[in-house]
């Protein structure tokens, strides 16, 4: 593929629900495009499908960033590997795939092969070994990567009380930045790191109808999860150029095309919500394309 312009600094919406499998909202996943690098964060169901709808090969990925280990952020990860692999439809993966997250993302970079064992052996014969090797890093608080002009800085969120580690990710290019929330509840840390971004892009959920009713289950869904108003006030702190709402996570029948009303309680600035395949060019302005309707 041609190279993309240098000035590029793109995010792209792969997968925007949260684990119920909906046909329109595929798991948490996002595409970075900045300069020559392609970052993958978070790689939930339907991650390889939507690459391919955007006429992306795997093996052009720089690497993949995890937020944390719920599966629904992970289980579309051996397709974008494995298919990267061996490079149907495009030119296959020669050298290894990058990855990062929280502690135990080095144990599954080392436990995925030996799970795959056998197609792996099977398909050495045919396809070049280093293209399937698995270079893992564990993270922590401050900068993960730094190389041609694109600095990415992880941060620590709280997914509720939960024993998981869990990070939201701000990606610096050219004087421009996008910050990437990660599941969390309302968390003073994002709010920190996020200050003066272009982009924030954030998780939500909502709930309605007996689910609205249901105080021990609300209770339970806040304390891992942010809600319109307490993403109003983010928002409203934060004061970035765009905020767009992400994994969604709705309950009870409650719909997306509530989220903004929900929200303008405690903010009045730009706020989109979230779809598969919206992509988001950030420069001196902050501009949305719609997903194309097949």
């Amino acid at each position: 593929m041609a190279d993309q312009p240098s000035d590029l600094f793109r995010v792209t919406l792969l997968g925007t629900g949260a684990p119920p499998p909906l046909l329109d909202r595929f798991g948490p996943s996002t595409l970075v495009e900045a300069g020559r690098e392609k970052f993958i964060f978070d790689a939930g169901r339907g991650a390889m499908q939507r690459l391919y709808q955007l006429g992306i090969p795997c093996a052009d990925i720089t690497g993949v960033f995890l937020t944390h280990h719920h599966s629904d952020h992970v289980v579309g990860f051996v397709d974008l590997w494995l298919t990267g692999w061996i490079g149907r439809p495009w030119g296959m993966r020669k050298t290894p795939l990058r990855v990062w997250g929280p502690d135990g993302t080095k144990q599954m970079m080392e436990h995925l092969p030996k799970a795959f064992h056998v197609d792996i052996r099977v398909r050495s014969h045919h396809y070049p070994p280093e293209g399937v090797k698995l270079e893992a890093d564990g993270i922590n608080e401050g900068m993960v990567y730094d190389r041609n002009g694109v600095r990415i800085f992880a941060f620590e969120v709280d997914h509720g009380g939960e024993d998981l580690p869990a990070f939201g990710y701000r990606i610096n290019y050219r004087g421009h930045s996008a910050v990437l929330s990660g599941d969390t509840t309302f968390n003073e840390n994002l709010i920190r790191h996020a200050a003066g971004t272009d982009l924030l892009v954030h998780e939500v959920t909502a709930a309605a109808g007996a689910a609205a009713e249901n105080k021990q289950q609300l209770k339970r869904i806040s304390s891992n999860h942010t809600t319109p108003d307490q993403a109003g006030i983010v928002f409203s702190r934060v004061q970035a150029k765009l905020a767009v709402y992400n994994h969604l996570l709705l309950f009870g029948g409650a719909k997306a095309e509530d989220l903004i009303p929900a929200t303008r309680a405690n903010y009045a600035g730009p706020l989109v919500v979230g779809e598969d395949l919206m992509a988001i060019d950030i420069g001196n302005t902050v501009e949305v394309a719609l997903p194309k309707q097949n």
